[in-house]
C-alpha cells in the first residue's frame, strides 16, 4: 500500500540581447563575454526543440548555430557571422545539445574492473566500501577529475554525482576537481545525522560560489533510518534543492519500503530523483507518474550487478521523466553512446520486439533533454533553443566506425562511440576541440590517477 500517496525547416532563431547571460569569470566555463562562435554548416542539427525544425528531435539540415556569452544564440541556415566571431567548420558534421549524465559516482574510477563477479551486494561490501573509506582528499581530487574528463571527452556537458559522506577537506578537493574540469555538475551530497548541518555549508561555500555547479540533498531511502530520511527531506526543501535517493536497485530492497517512506515523508513528487527504480510493481509505477516523480535508468550498471531491467516501456507510456545515468565505475567507462544503445537493447531483449519503447529518437531525446527535466534544468539546458546555456556536442561521422551515411540519427546511437566527438562546448567555451581536451595534460592525469591507485593498493 502505498501510504501518504494521492493517486518545416526552421526559421533563424535569434537570442535578444536582453536574454544573453553574460559572464567573464576565471574559471567560470563561460566564454568571452560578446565574442561569437560559429558552427558553420553542420550538415545536420538536431536541436531536440520541436518548434526549431523537423521532427521530434527538432532537426535542421544545413544549419549554423551560433553562441554568444555562454548562450545559443541563434539556430538556422545562413546566418550572419557576428563581428569577431570564431567561425568553425561544421560542414559534414553532427550537432546536438550535449549529454546529461543524471546519475553517477565519479570517485569510483579508482576501481575501475573491481569486483566483476559479484552483484550489488558483492561488489558494495568487496569493492566499494573499502575503497571509498580510504581515499586521501588530495587523490580524490585526482579520480574525480579523470573521470570528469572521460566523461566530457563522451559527450558529457552535465552531470549529478551521488556522493557518499565524506569530510570537509576530501568536499573541497571533489567540488574543486568537478570545478576545474569545466563540466556543469549537481553535487548530491549524503551526510549522517550528526554531520548534517555540513551540507548547507557545502552549499554555501562551495557550490554557490561556482557558477556551473548546483546542488541536491542525496539520501537512501529506507524504512530503518527514516528519521535521517526526513531530515535530508527537511534540509533539500530549506535549501531550494531536489532531493535524490537511489531506490529499488534489487528486488531485496523491497523490504525497505523505499516507495511508502518517501510518501510518508512527504518526498514524493517533482522534486524527487530516484535512481534505478528496476523493481516497481504496477501501483509504484502509477504513483510515480501521478506524482511527477524523476527517474534515473543506468542500463550498464544494471547489466554489470545482475540487478535487473527497469520497466521503461511502462514508464515511458505513462510520460514520466526520465534521464540516463552512467553510475560511475559500475559503468566501467564513460562511454554515454554505449549508455544509449543498451537502453534500448535491453528492452529489445527482454520483449524480444523492435518496436518496444525506447526507440533511437525516445533515447537520444532521454540523453539531453529528457536528463534536463529529470533534473529539473530544462528551463536552462538540454536543447539547442535560444536563450539556453550553451552546451553542444559536435560529432564527427566521417570515422571507420560511423561511415558511410545511411541514417544519421540511427548512428549516433547504433555506431558512435567517444572517439567521434569532434568538440565540446560547455556554457560556450570550448572543451574539446578536433577531438582533443583543450589545455589538459591527458598523459599527466592518467599518470596522477595511477599512482593514486597504487597509494590504495598499499594501503590495502
Amino acid at each position: 500500500m502505498l501510504t501518504g500517496l494521492g493517486m518545416a525547416a526552421a526559421a533563424p532563431l535569434v537570442l535578444g540581447a536582453a536574454r544573453a547571460q553574460a559572464r567573464d569569470r576565471p574559471g567560470s566555463g563561460a566564454g568571452p563575454v560578446g565574442r561569437a562562435t560559429v558552427l558553420r554548416n553542420a550538415s545536420l542539427v538536431l536541436t531536440m526543440d520541436t518548434a526549431a525544425g523537423h521532427g521530434p528531435l527538432g532537426a535542421v539540415e544545413h544549419a549554423d548555430v551560433v553562441l554568444r556569452d555562454g548562450a545559443v544564440a541563434a539556430v538556422g541556415t545562413r546566418l550572419p557571422t557576428p563581428p569577431g566571431a570564431r567561425v568553425i567548420e561544421a560542414s559534414g558534421k553532427l550537432v546536438l545539445p550535449g549529454f546529461v549524465d543524471v546519475h553517477t559516482h565519479l570517485w569510483q574510477s579508482s576501481m575501475r574492473g573491481g569486483c566483476a563477479d559479484r552483484d550489488l551486494f558483492g561488489w558494495l561490501a568487496a569493492c566499494n566500501r573499502p575503497t571509498f573509506s580510504r581515499i586521501a582528499p588530495a587523490d580524490m581530487y585526482r579520480f574525480v577529475r579523470l573521470a570528469a574528463l572521460d566523461s566530457l571527452r563522451s559527450g558529457v556537458t552535465t552531470l549529478v554525482d551521488w556522493v557518499d559522506a565524506i569530510g570537509y577537506d576530501t568536499t573541497v578537493q571533489y567540488v574543486r576537481a568537478l570545478t576545474d574540469t569545466g563540466v556543469r555538475f549537481t553535487y548530491a551530497m549524503f551526510q549522517a545525522q550528526p554531520q548534517a548541518a555540513l551540507l548547507a555549508r557545502v552549499k554555501k561555500e562551495l557550490i554557490d560560489p561556482a557558477p556551473l555547479a548546483s546542488a541536491q540533498i542525496a539520501t537512501h531511502a529506507a524504512r530503518a533510518i527514516e528519521g535521517l530520511n526526513r531530515l535530508h527531506w527537511e534540509i533539500a526543501q530549506d535549501l531550494g534543492v531536489m532531493l535524490n535517493s537511489h531506490v529499488l536497485e534489487r528486488v531485496e530492497q523491497r523490504a525497505d519500503q523505499p516507495i511508502d517512506l518517501l510518501g510518508d515523508i512527504g518526498a514524493f513528487g517533482p522534486r524527487l530523483l530516484m535512481n534505478h527504480a528496476i523493481h516497481l510493481n504496477d501501483e509504484e509505477i502509477a504513483a510515480v507518474a501521478d506524482h511527477d516523480v524523476r527517474l534515473a535508468h543506468c542500463p550498464l550498471s544494471n547489466m554489470r550487478l545482475a540487478s535487473g531491467v527497469m520497466r521503461l516501456p511502462d514508464l515511458g507510456r505513462r510520460g514520466v521523466k526520465v534521464g540516463l545515468g552512467q553510475d560511475g565505475g559500475t559503468n566501467d567507462s564513460s562511454d554515454f553512446f554505449a549508455l544509449m544503445k543498451s537502453a534500448i537493447g535491453l528492452q529489445r531483449a527482454r520483449s524480444q520486439d523492435a518496436g518496444v519503447y525506447p526507440g533511437v529518437e525516445d533515447v537520444l531525446r532521454a540523453a539531453t533533454l529528457g536528463g534536463a527535466e529529470a533534473i529539473g534544468m530544462a528551463d536552462r539546458i538540454g536543447s539547442l533553443t535560444p536563450g539556453k546555456r550553451a552546451d553542444v556536442v559536435v560529432i564527427d561521422p566521417a570515422t571507420l566506425n560511423f561511415a558511410p551515411r545511411f541514417d544519421w540519427v540511427n548512428q549516433i546511437v547504433f555506431n558512435g562511440r567517444p572517439e567521434n566527438v569532434h568538440a565540446v562546448f560547455v556554457d560556450g567555451r570550448p572543451l574539446v576541440l578536433e577531438g582533443r581536451l583543450l589545455d589538459v595534460d591527458t598523459r599527466g592525469v592518467v599518470r596522477e590517477a595511477e599512482a593514486a591507485a597504487a597509494r590504495l593498493r598499499t594501503a590495502g
